[in-house]
């Protein structure tokens, strides 16, 4: 079920949200846990037993590692547990496929059958949450949770179950226990929310019809295939960042407050900032469980270099079973790298401007890598956009670009803060409410009148 759907909408959201703030308040975690589970069950009936193991799992190991506090051993011993049963099963169905195809090219275990597991959606989410959850106890940084329905509806929590933002436990165990619901927050949740459903459906989904239409012409030229890559940029951009907004709008309506996932990366002046801006639930995710651990900036040069690989190296990883993934990984690894060592303090003496575009062209590098799993096709795209041999660009591109010119305008507009600084400089007089009123409404309006037209209405980050 997608957050764009009508269904969603219309149907499952207002129910649940009635429900929800008619039932007593105590009531509350319990019956988000069941509307949790209906809304992941709704596609994946069979594969919502995965994220069930997870959540008694890492339950119990939590509750055992408290009990044991004082025995390393002990403790070492149901983190181990927690660790190895969670990532397992993200292995398993993630990378499963994979690594039999990587073995199957290998002349002693040509044999063996090609494994295709189904991909239990959200589960590279959910299962960092959990992982996130079992440290922080060992750590001694929260409280191992008593309830598992509590429990159960941090790891499932609908909003942000699907892509995201990662949320750590340590972050809402107050608000699970004792939130307090209002109408500000409310009415801020349902703004988000439509903030973020105008960046999917009005934004991404027609950037994903041009990235798609302009890939599938036979003439695309260095223009064309630079404009193509920018809207794939725009497209996962407002895709992804639509819906964080959308969860964390989600969120504020049932009184939680999540991180913000995305802050305008595409005005990034290095691509250290970038990184700082984008996913950043998942950047700082890395960084506390995984750069960090490993000994971060400590110690020898080489050893500084090796945690920045294996930290990458996982990044892309991640991201899905794919050696693109794991290419787009490592690229970002030596570009960091070499700024942080070599040329990064030349580049801060640059005039911002330079900035930017050193910073855009590396990224837009970055896209072509991470789409094309087809390395052959990879090399020709990029090809593509450095060489005269498909000409500077063709009539069809050229049409197509012209006639998509005012959206992909529209997506410059939307990815600076311009507006967002405006804004609050009238958020606080009279008139505002009647301004954002008729700005939701008029939102909603659109959208769903896209929605009843589109075909084309799919979320990215889903596969992830």
């Amino acid at each position: 079920m997608y957050f764009s759907s009508l269904l969603f909408l219309f149907v499952f959201l207002p129910i649940v949200l009635a429900i929800y703030y008619i039932i007593p308040r105590k009531c509350r975690n319990a019956f988000l846990l069941a509307a949790n589970l209906i809304f992941y069950g709704w596609g994946e009936p069979v594969l919502i037993i995965v994220m069930l193991i997870s959540i008694f799992t890492n339950y119990i190991c939590g509750l055992f590692i408290e009990k044991n506090r004082g025995n390393k051993k002990l403790m070492k011993f149901y983190l181990l547990v927690s660790l190895i049963i969670s990532i397992g099963l993200l292995a398993v169905f993630k990378y499963t496929g994979f690594l039999t195809d990587m073995l199957r090219q290998i002349p002693p275990f040509a044999f063996m059958p090609k494994i295709d597991l189904p991909l239990p959606i959200g589960i590279s989410f959910y299962t960092f949450q959990t992982v996130s959850y079992t440290i922080d106890v060992y750590r001694g940084d929260t409280k191992a949770q008593k309830s598992i329905v509590s429990f159960g509806t941090y790891v499932s929590f609908f909003p942000q179950l699907i892509a995201g933002p990662i949320v750590r436990y340590i972050d809402i165990a107050k608000m699970l226990e004792n939130r307090k619901e209002n109408i500000r927050q409310f009415a801020d949740g349902v703004k988000l929310f439509l903030v973020g459903l105008a960046k999917k459906v009005l934004i991404a989904n027609q950037m994903g019809v041009l990235w798609d239409t302009l890939r599938g012409t036979n003439d695309l030229g260095i223009i064309g295939a630079w404009v193509g890559i920018i809207a794939y940029a725009f497209q996962i951009y407002f895709d992804f960042a639509g819906y964080s907004d959308m969860a964390c709008g989600l969120g504020k309506m049932f009184g939680f407050e999540f991180m913000k996932n995305f802050n305008y990366p595409y005005i990034s002046k290095s691509i250290t900032e970038f990184w700082r801006r984008w996913h950043i639930s998942l950047s700082t995710w890395f960084r506390d469980y995984v750069y960090i651990p490993l000994g971060g900036n400590r110690g020898k040069f080489a050893r500084i270099i090796f945690n920045l690989f294996i930290t990458w190296f996982l990044t892309g990883l991640w991201h899905g079973a794919s050696l693109n993934f794991i290419e787009w990984g490592l690229y970002y690894f030596i570009i960091l790298v070499l700024e942080k060592y070599v040329f990064g303090k030349y580049i801060k003496k640059l005039p911002f401007a330079l900035q930017h575009i050193y910073s855009l062209f590396f990224i837009l590098i970055g896209w072509v890598i991470f789409y094309f799993d087809d390395q052959s096709k990879l090399f020709s795209y990029i090809v593509g956009m450095f060489t005269l041999s498909n000409g500077i660009i063709g009539k069809d591109s050229l049409s197509i670009i012209i006639s998509y010119l005012p959206l992909l305008l529209c997506g410059v507009f939307a990815s600076v803060p311009l507006w967002k600084n405006q804004y609050l400089k009238i958020k606080d007089r009279k008139y505002t409410v009647i301004f954002e009123t008729v700005f939701c409404v008029v939102i909603l309006l659109l959208c769903t009148a896209s929605l009843v037209n589109q075909s084309y209405n799919p979320f990215l980050y889903f596969r992830f």
